[in-house]
């Protein structure tokens, strides 16, 4: 009994050794397998093996990021053609250079190297002005890059903010009215567009939405998209166009700050300018807007003082205040009704009160902020090969013109100007590419009256960054008083007409003397006033641009607003003063004696 006892113990024993090995052995197993693992991760992850040499180590995001990226190769883009234009422009000079940046480097690098070859296409001191104002220009870029950069995130705070634009609030004080008009003053006058003009068809530049035919890119002179061929007087079927997609839009007259006319005076006009149609035909159509609108309830809020229309021409065209059927074109402006109206042209009267000029319509029509913003960017970085160069013909049948006295000073100084003369059976000023091409390629853009005070092509030469000079203020500085800075000196050069009629003063000398630092501070403002000058694609939307429809109609509004205050407090400043001095009020804000008074005298009331 005793002996089995023992025997039981000692199992027992034996048991609780076997059982306390297996456990130690147990825990240096796990001991070893800790120990491994630490020692794997620290081998893995705890040394640089790429410091080593020899040695590459590549992780699988790595690896996966590297064999997707395999960049295709794409031949470089044929070099543009170029046409043989008859401005005594070599091959060389005349070529834009259009591609990215790195190609721009490099492709400026060949034009240096060619210049110095040929003497008669590149001015020494113009090459070395270039290069002087290049670091000027350039330091502006990063900004603009970022812009660029940060448009999308501008975008996704808009659309976070969407449904609140489209609220009562963000559109208190914004609101439209259009008024709802016969079609036969509008939409009816594009089906018969063939009698539109007498001299060209207007069919072709209706297209679009009243962009015209898309216009490509011939020889690289423009960007990929947004280049159409707009005729300079289709801006009243754009800026509709425009106006049906415009954010603050109502059917309540109750609420709307401002009541749109869309009368398409221009196109009515034009059908009767030539032809010795009598005053009659010619002013039936705006009599019987003017009388219609006058009827409406809404006319009665402010007596038509809230109401505005586009006038797609010239404003002499509307202003005849004779009754003889020799005169010319119709009496819109002159109407008592539309006395009271705002009515937006692409030149206004420095003498009337009711009118404002706003641009003329350009090529370009963007699509998208970028599309603005890539373009600034690529006339930043154009080189520059011409001091200054005109683009026009001469007006032998207008005494006052200097149009002569200026083409023979760029002739006379060939190296430094060039001439772009639209007088021949194959007028090249017709064609976009030509025009752009040339302002592109100088530094500042000559810009005399011609039959009337402005010219598209003022709007053109911005366009393509050049710094454009104009020989009276009536041509840009009192006209576009919502779209241009007021200290016209920033962006631009004023030559007094009277000293080169009288040959006093020499527009290379003038425009050679001015600092380089002063030059490329210009140019980087006429670079900025681009979005001001362009209307956007109707078919589009721009996001945080404003162009020059916004500003415009931006205009309208806080004209409105002073009238409506005006009329609450039993005032009538805005409508009452010397008509006149419209030019000094509207610019200047006040009637006193000016510097200019002397380009505003008139010694007959019929000129104009």
């Amino acid at each position: 009994m005793l002996h089995t006892k023992q025997i039981i113990r000692s199992r027992t024993f034996v048991k609780k050794m076997d059982n306390s090995l297996v456990t130690r052995s147990r825990k240096k197993c796990w001991f070893v397998f800790f120990f491994l693992f630490v020692s794997w991760y620290l081998l893995l992850y705890g040394i640089d093996w790429s410091s080593l040499h020899g040695v590459v180590t590549t992780s699988r995001y790595e690896a996966n990021s590297i064999e997707s990226f395999h960049p295709t190769s794409i031949p470089p883009p044929p070099p543009p053609h170029h046409e043989n234009v008859n401005v005594s422009f070599n091959s060389n000079s005349s070529s834009i250079n259009n591609d990215d940046a790195t190609n721009n480097d490099t492709q400026s690098k060949e034009d240096d190297s060619s210049s110095i070859e040929n003497d008669n296409v590149v001015v020494p001191d113009l090459a070395e002005l270039e290069k002087e104002l290049e670091p000027l220009l350039r330091k502006n870029e990063p900004q603009e890059e970022k812009k660029v950069e940060k448009i999308e995130e501008k975008k996704v705070e808009k659309n976070e903010t969407k449904d609140d634009n489209k609220g009562r609030k963000s559109c208190e004080g914004r609101y439209i009215y259009v008024a709802e008009i016969p079609s036969k003053f509008n939409e009816d006058m594009l089906k018969q567009c063939k009698l539109l003009n007498k001299w060209e068809d207007m069919c072709q530049y209706l297209v679009n939405m009243g962009l015209g035919p898309d216009l490509g890119n011939p020889q690289r002179a423009f960007s990929n998209k947004g280049w159409f061929t707009t005729n300079q007087f289709s801006l009243e079927v754009l800026f509709h166009n425009r106006m049906k997609q415009y954010d603050c839009l109502t059917n309540d007259t109750s609420i709307a700050s401002a009541v749109f006319v869309p009368y398409y005076s221009g196109f009515d006009v034009a059908r009767y300018l030539w032809d010795d149609f009598n005053t009659s035909m010619r002013d039936a159509g705006a009599i019987e807007v003017a009388k219609f609108l006058k009827k409406k309830p809404e006319w009665r809020t402010m007596w038509g003082r809230d109401h505005f229309m586009i006038a797609g021409r010239i404003t002499w065209d509307f202003r005849r205040g004779i009754e003889e059927d020799a005169a010319w074109g119709n009496k819109l402006m002159l109407l008592p009704e539309t006395q009271n109206m705002t009515i937006l042209t692409i030149e206004s009267s420095p003498w009337n009160r009711n009118d404002f000029a706003i641009p003329y319509p350009t090529y370009f029509h963007p699509s998208s902020d970028s599309d603005v913003l890539q373009w600034q960017n690529r006339m930043r970085r154009l080189r520059r090969r011409v001091l200054f160069s005109f683009a026009g013909a001469p007006r032998p049948q207008l005494e006052e013109s200097i149009r002569s006295e200026i083409m023979e000073q760029c002739l006379a100084t060939r190296r430094k100007c060039k001439l772009l003369e639209c007088t021949d059976l194959h007028n090249k000023c017709n064609k976009p590419v030509h025009v752009m091409k040339l302002f592109q390629n100088s530094i500042f853009c000559l810009q005399p009256s011609g039959d009337s005070f402005t010219r598209r092509s003022t709007f053109d030469s911005i366009l393509a960054g050049c710094i454009p000079v104009f020989f009276t203020p009536g041509s840009m500085y009192v006209q576009y008083i919502w779209h241009l800075p007021k200290d016209y000196t920033k962006y631009s050069v004023l030559i007094p007409e009277d000293d080169v009629r009288k040959k006093k003063v020499s527009i290379e000398n003038v425009l050679s003397k001015i600092p380089r630092s002063q030059v490329a501070a210009m140019r980087e403002e006429v670079i900025k006033l681009i979005p001001n000058v362009v209307y956007a694609d109707p078919r589009s939307r721009l996001e945080t641009v404003e162009d020059a429809f916004d500003l415009a109609v931006k205009g309208v509004l806080e004209r409105v607003d002073v009238m409506r205050k005006e009329m609450r407090q039993g005032k009538n400043d805005s409508m009452v003063f010397n008509e006149e001095y419209s030019w000094k009020y509207y610019t200047f804000g006040t009637l006193e004696k000016h510097e200019w008074d002397h380009f505003f005298l008139r010694t007959s009331k019929e000129k104009y």
